[in-house]
């Protein structure tokens, strides 16, 4: 078994000067869209699976997740099991299926996904729940992307935001590095159940599970693992519309020849939502994957 950091992929970093000059703004991208599995949850991922005795692992998913712990649990000759709402990503389901992980697909109107893995949990008692984003081996995964951000000395890190994972991954990195970069998340309007948290300094969940484009952020509240170090580490939280998710979508393809989900585009969202903010400032926008159906990538650019 290779430890995580022989593992993972190290982040790419992209500067783009016609993105910089359309915008103004002193910009550089953080993609972990080469990343194994086409995200940053493989750090996570994989993190966990190497980390838990259990020979059998259960998650709940919006896609990307599971892919990643789908395939670190065939690296790791182990069984992932993995409940997914039945209108995920084709690409996704397709991902996951073919690292021959075992796939729950469910109606997330009749059902929710955490309720199914508690059912599933009681018929193999055996077997490890995990949270895509609520767990320390999550966190501790992710953090080494944070990790990475702090040898650049950037003055603010733009991360996009669903359960909290990422971010607070992100946080623990650089943190532990001893780095002053400003951490702001990214959150779709449409999900804006972190944002909300934020300003009123206590967890507030969505009443049920959003639709938003950006599907990676369609999540009914942050993690309680999560939300103490958001609430402490991170500056703000950006609300951005789904217009803006799809506007920066397709400024990454046009501009920095970069394809990614609609998750991915929301930190570059965000700056159209508040340009202003980071005006002087020496930026990072994370990218957090690039798992999106054609058909829809085709239509959104």
């Amino acid at each position: 078994m290779k430890p995580l950091l022989e593992t993972i992929r190290p982040t790419t970093f992209i500067e783009s000067a016609k993105l910089k000059d359309h915008l103004g703004l002193d910009i550089t991208i953080a993609t972990e869209t080469f990343q194994h599995t086409g995200s940053f949850k493989f750090r996570a991922a994989y993190n966990l699976a190497s980390n838990v005795e259990n020979d059998t692992i259960i998650t709940a998913s919006s896609g990307n997740f599971g892919q990643a712990l789908a395939y670190a649990c065939k690296l790791l000759g182990k069984k992932a099991v993995i409940v997914m709402p039945d209108t995920s990503a084709k690409v996704k389901i397709d991902a996951i299926r073919n690292y021959g992980a075992q796939l729950d697909l469910i109606d997330t109107n009749k059902i929710g996904r955490n309720e199914r893995v508690e059912q599933l949990a009681a018929e193999m008692p055996e077997a490890y729940q995990a949270s895509a984003y609520d767990d320390q081996f999550v966190i501790d995964g992710n953090a080494t992307l944070g990790d990475e951000l702090a040898e650049h000395g950037f003055d603010a890190v733009l991360v996009p935001v669903g359960g909290g994972g990422l971010i607070s991954g992100v946080v623990t990195g650089l943190k532990r590095k001893g780095s002053r970069t400003e951490v702001y998340g990214c959150e779709p309007l449409l999900a804006n159940d972190a944002a909300r948290s934020f300003r009123a300094g206590e967890v507030i969940a969505n009443e049920k599970e959003p639709q938003t484009i950006a599907d990676g952020a369609r999540t009914i509240s942050l993690g309680n693992l999560n939300w103490p170090i958001i609430q402490s580490g991170v500056k703000d939280i950006i609300e951005v519309s789904d217009e803006n998710i799809a506007e920066a979508l397709r400024m990454y393809f046009n501009l920095a020849n970069l394809k990614c989900e609609p998750t991915g585009a929301v930190s570059l969202g965000a700056i159209l939502e508040d340009k202003e903010r980071f005006s002087g400032k020496k930026i990072c926008l994370v990218v957090s994957g690039a798992n999106v159906d054609p058909d829809i990538y085709r239509g959104l650019i």
